[in-house]
């Protein structure tokens, strides 16, 4: 029965001669090289699915959803009017939507 050699530990790269580390990668010079994987742990699942849904909401972009979304409306108001609310809304530190949603919903509550 022949004896069988133990195998042989790899020479670390630095230690190795150009004709040896070009020997021993030569199988990343192709193009169609596919390196061997390891299935994924529970813990590789849970930060996939996070990456996923980050990427998702970075893909929707714009401002998260309130209640039904919102539609872009054209309305005609008198310039001073309009000047008012932008100045009111300045002081106040709201945009000029939000200060005439809030007027609406305040109005609506009253007519109700």
């Amino acid at each position: 029965m022949p004896k069988t050699k133990p195998p042989m530990k790899a020479k670390p790269y630095s230690q190795m001669t150009t004709a040896e580390l070009r020997h021993v990668t030569r199988r990343f010079d192709d193009p169609a090289y596919q390196p061997p994987t390891q299935p994924m742990t529970p813990e590789d699942r849970k930060m996939e699915a996070l990456a996923e849904s980050l990427a998702a909401v970075a893909k929707r972009g714009g401002r998260p959803r309130i209640g039904l979304g919102a539609e872009r409306v054209q309305i005609a108001l008198e310039r001073g009017l309009l000047a008012a609310a932008g100045d009111y809304a300045r002081r106040h530190k709201l945009s000029r939507s939000k200060l005439i949603a809030e007027a609406l919903k305040m109005f609506l509550a009253h007519a109700a």
